[in-house]
């Protein structure tokens, strides 16, 4: 097991062993993606068939397949597990595996509301590991230069932030995007990602928020729109659709400036050189209020989300960044407690403040 210190060696640490819990197609681009890293190693691969593990270990080259999400909490031979199941089981296995001594990748979102967001970080502290959102974004260069143009002060005073994201899941498909009780729907799935950005530019959660959502066949929102409310009198608006074409844009405005981004989980330096299909994602700042200055175009490094994800959680366990966990902590905590008002708030068709949450 890995654990929060530092070594008084200056070497390289040993590559975090990494356990996945399930086979989802998420999980196999999550385990490509990290081939190769010197920072994290995925050693094992679980499923509730075995057989099911052992093809996706063979698939991958996974040194070992397990047949029961349990025996891979009780592997000694690993040090942490990318927890890639669907929404509804997140707090469960996360808890888990905090009780079997693992630190925790988790997708997002984190869980199903704030109360058990507490649980999970709660079980985490009493078993003395760390547990991570994963939101790929978050982890990519451009996502970090645009945190670092806010700090510089380009922007003045961010004023409103705008972020949205959609794509199209066919209604009655089976995608688990649909099953409400999977935590299924817009809200949760794509809506996470653009609070989610909201929350790291805002700083905080907001004061208040007012959503209005569509409903799909089988009962989750196929799409949802929202304004939030700050103390300080700023706003944000959201808005995430299943029900659309693909797009994924965020514009942040301050006093001083504006900054436009994608904020995409996966990047390629062009269009065409990525075997996987990876695409540009554009970052442009600029600097000034008249619309007769250009924008800048601000080029950064690209990758796998996935890859930036897992070795930002390696490299922090290995030199005991316990200032970056309590980070991500409080907003994983901000985010599931406005996730829960905007869904209360859509299906009450009224505005819900956070503080009873």
């Amino acid at each position: 097991m890995t654990h929060l210190t530092s070594s008084p060696v200056a070497s390289e640490p040993q590559a975090l062993r990494l356990g996945v819990l399930g086979c989802a197609n998420i999980a196999r681009q999550f385990v490509r993606d990290t081939k190769g890293s010197t920072a994290v190693q995925v050693v094992a691969v679980a499923s509730r068939q075995l057989e099911t593990a052992v093809a996706f270990a063979g698939a991958l080259d996974i040194a070992r397949a397990h047949g029961s999400y349990e025996a891979l909490l009780a592997d000694g031979a690993v040090d942490a597990i990318y927890l890639p199941l669907p929404n509804s089981l997140h707090a469960e296995w996360a808890i888990r595996a905090a009780e079997a001594g693992k630190h925790v990748l988790c997708e997002k979102p984190l869980s199903l509301g704030v109360a058990q967001a507490r649980r999970m970080f709660d079980a985490a502290e009493r078993h003395g590991v760390q547990l991570l959102e994963a939101y790929p974004y978050a982890f990519q260069p451009q996502n970090l230069a645009l945190l670092g143009l806010l700090n510089q002060g380009v922007l003045g005073e961010v004023r409103s932030v705008q972020a949205c994201f959609g794509f199209t899941v066919a209604q009655g498909s089976g995608n688990i995007r649909l099953q409400p009780e999977l935590g299924g729907g817009a809200l949760l799935d794509a809506g996470s990602y653009a609070l989610s950005l909201i929350r790291s530019v805002m700083g905080c959660a907001p004061q208040r928020v007012r959503a209005d959502a569509s409903w799909s066949d089988s009962g989750v929102d196929i799409s949802t729109s929202a304004t939030l409310y700050y103390a300080d009198g700023r706003r944000a608006q959201l808005s995430c659709a299943m029900d659309t074409a693909n797009h994924r844009r965020a514009t942040v405005v301050g006093s001083l400036g504006t900054l436009e981004t994608e904020y995409l989980n996966h990047t390629a330096h062009a269009a065409g050189d990525n075997p996987f299909g990876y695409l540009p994602s554009q970052l442009r700042l600029r600097r000034g209020v008249a619309n007769s200055i250009p924008f800048e175009e601000i080029s950064c490094p690209s990758g796998s989300g996935f890859r930036f994800a897992a070795e930002t959680f390696a490299q922090a366990l290995a030199h005991g960044d316990r200032a970056l966990f309590e980070r991500a902590r409080q907003s994983s905590l901000d985010n599931m407690a406005t996730l829960e008002a905007l869904a209360l708030s859509a299906r009450d068709d009224r505005t819900v403040a956070l503080d009873g949450l």
